[in-house]
C-alpha cells in the first residue's frame, strides 16, 4: 500500500484514544471516548470489558470519516496495565476486569512472598496481576475454575479484533508471572497462584506482526482484513516509544492519574526491596527501572475540587499569584503528603494515606495547591532515589501526562529533582503515537523518531536550600502516617 497509515489505540483508565498516524509522524485524525470506573466496594476498581470493546468500535467509527481511514495497513495497541481479565473457554468474560489501582488483594500479595522478586521484577502487590487470581480462587472459587486464560486489558481488544488470544512482553512484565530476564512465562509464581502457562496468551515482542483482522471485524469497521495488530504493550512503555525513550539511559516521568520515573535499561535491573519495578520495554533488548506513584496529577484535581475552584489552572494562577514560581516558599507552609491512594515506590503500603500538615488560620487555596504539587514533587523524589538503587539513573526528563500541561509544575519538578524537564509537543497523545509507531515496526515501515521539544526547565538554585529543608520534613511525616492505620 502506497502511503500506509497506522491505527494506534491506547486504553486508558478513563479514556481510550485513538489516532491514524502516517509514516512521517503526522497526526491526521484522532478520536476519544470516555470510560467510567466501577468502584462496588471500597478499595475496588473494575471495568467491564464489553465496554473497553464498545468504546473501541465508537472511536474507530469517529476516525471513519476521514480520508486516511481508508489507508490503514496496521493496528498498535497501548494500554492500562495490570488487569486481570479473566475468560471462559468460549472467551465469554467471566468477572469484571480489576483494574491497577484495585487494592483488595493485598492479603493475597503479603502470601506470595518475596522469594521470586529477582526473577518476576516486581515485589507482590495487589496492583499487580497475580495476587488478583489468588483473590478470585480464595473468594469467587466457580469464576476461578472457569478460567480459561488471562488477558491485559487491551489484549482484550485484541481477542475481539482477530479471535487470539495473545499478549507481548510489556504488559506480561506487570502481572508478575513472567521471568523478567529471560522473556517468558514463569511457571512457580503461575503454580503459586493456580495457574498453568496453558492459561496464558502466547507471547510476541511489542514491534512483532501478532495478528490479522479477522474478516468479520474488517467489515464492520470498514477495513482490509489484511490489516495486521502488531503486539504493542503497555501504557508507559509505550509512551515511551511515542517519545523517543528507547535507549539506555534516556527517562521519562509521566504525570497523570498516577504518575512515575521511568528509566530506560539494556537488561533487568531492579530493586524489588525498594518496591522498584524492572519490566519489560515495549521493544527487543530493552527493559525500564520504574518508581510508581499510585496518586499524580490526580491529587492536583482532588485539591481543585476541595478548594471549590473551577478548574485547575485558576488555582494554578492563584499559586504562581500568591508565590511566583522564582522564589522560595516559606519553611513553614503546609507540607502535603500524596498517598490518596495509598503508595508504592518505595513504601509499598496501600493503605497510607494522604494529608496535609501545617495548616493554619491564614491558609489560602493557593497555599494548598502548592503544596499538593510540592508533595507529588517530593514522592517523585523518593521514587527517583529508589530508581537510582538500582543503578539506572536519568540525566534528564521528558515529562509527559496531563501534569506536563503546567509550566509551574515542570519548573517546581526540576527544582526538587535538580534535574532538567522538558515537555514534548504531542505528548499527551503519546501512547497513541507509540502505538502507532508498533503498529508500522509490525509491517517493516520506518516511522518518524520521538516528539519535538516543546520547552525545557533547568534546575534553580536558590530554590534548592529550601525545598531540601522541605522535603527533610516532609520524609518526617512518613511515620505519623504510617502509624495512622498501624
Amino acid at each position: 500500500m502506497s502511503n500506509p497509515v497506522s491505527l494506534g489505540i491506547d486504553l486508558g483508565t478513563s479514556e481510550l484514544k485513538a489516532i491514524l498516524m502516517d509514516a512521517d509522524g503526522q497526526i491526521l485524525a484522532h478520536a476519544g471516548v470516555r470510560l467510567s470506573v466501577s468502584r462496588r466496594h471500597s478499595g475496588w476498581s473494575e471495568q467491564a470489558p464489553q465496554d473497553w470493546w464498545q468504546a473501541c468500535l465508537q472511536a474507530l467509527d469517529q476516525l471513519r470519516g476521514h480520508a486516511a481511514y481508508a489507508r490503514v495497513a496496521c493496528i498498535g495497541l497501548s494500554g492500562q496495565m495490570h488487569g486481570a481479565v479473566v475468560l471462559g473457554d468460549d472467551d465469554q468474560v467471566l468477572y469484571p476486569a480489576i483494574l491497577w489501582d484495585d487494592s483488595r488483594a493485598m492479603a493475597e500479595a503479603q502470601t506470595l512472598g518475596v522469594g521470586f522478586a529477582e526473577v518476576t521484577g516486581s515485589l507482590p502487590m495487589a496492583g499487580l496481576t497475580a495476587p488478583k487470581l489468588l483473590w478470585l480462587q480464595r473468594h469467587e472459587p466457580e469464576v476461578f475454575a472457569a478460567i480459561d486464560c488471562v488477558l491485559s486489558p487491551k489484549d482484550y481488544l485484541r481477542l475481539r479484533l482477530s479471535g487470539e488470544r495473545i499478549s507481548e512482553m510489556s504488559d506480561a512484565a506487570g502481572t508478575l508471572w513472567l521471568d523478567v530476564a529471560q522473556r517468558e512465562w514463569f511457571s512457580p509464581m503461575l503454580h503459586a497462584t493456580g495457574l498453568a502457562p496453558g492459561q496464558m496468551p502466547r507471547l510476541v515482542e511489542g514491534g512483532a506482526a501478532s495478528a490479522m483482522l479477522s474478516a468479520s471485524i474488517a467489515a464492520r469497521l470498514g477495513l482490509s482484513p489484511g490489516v495486521v495488530i502488531a503486539g504493542g504493550g503497555g501504557d508507559n512503555p509505550v509512551a515511551a516509544v511515542g517519545i523517543g525513550a528507547i535507549n539506555a539511559g534516556d527517562g521519562f516521568i509521566t504525570l497523570g492519574t498516577s504518575a512515575a520515573i521511568v528509566a530506560i535499561t539494556d537488561h533487568a535491573a531492579g530493586n524489588p526491596t525498594s518496591a522498584v519495578h524492572s519490566f519489560c520495554h515495549a521493544l527487543p533488548n530493552r527493559w525500564y527501572t520504574m518508581g510508581a506513584m499510585l496518586a499524580g496529577a490526580s491529587c492536583l484535581r482532588w485539591v481543585t475540587r476541595l478548594t471549590g475552584m473551577p478548574d485547575e489552572q485558576t488555582l494554578l494562577d492563584h499559586v504562581q499569584a500568591q508565590w511566583p514560581i522564582s522564589q522560595p516558599v516559606p519553611l513553614d507552609a503546609p507540607l502535603f503528603l500524596p498517598y490518596l491512594a495509598g503508595e508504592r515506590t518505595p513504601h509499598n503500603d496501600p493503605l497510607l494515606r494522604g494529608g496535609f500538615m501545617g495548616l493554619g488560620h491564614d491558609c489560602t487555596p493557593a497555599m494548598l495547591g502548592y503544596a499538593v504539587m510540592e508533595g507529588v514533587g517530593f514522592g517523585l523524589l523518593d521514587a527517583l532515589r529508589a530508581v537510582q538503587s538500582t543503578g539506572a539513573d536519568v540525566s534528564s526528563c521528558a515529562l509527559v501526562g496531563g501534569g506536563a500541561r503546567s509550566e509551574y509544575w515542570a519548573q517546581l519538578l526540576a527544582n526538587i529533582l535538580q534535574r532538567e524537564i522538558f515537555t514534548l509537543q504531542g505528548s499527551e497523545l503519546s501512547a497513541c503515537i507509540g502505538a502507532a509507531k508498533l503498529g508500522f515496526m509490525a509491517i517493516s515501515v520506518d516511522s518518524a523518531a520521538g516528539l519535538p521539544v516543546k520547552a525545557r526547565y533547568l534546575p534553580d538554585g536558590l530554590q534548592q536550600p529550601m525545598l531540601e529543608a522541605r522535603y527533610g520534613k516532609f520524609q518526617g511525616l512518613l511515620c505519623a502516617a504510617k502509624a495512622l492505620h498501624g
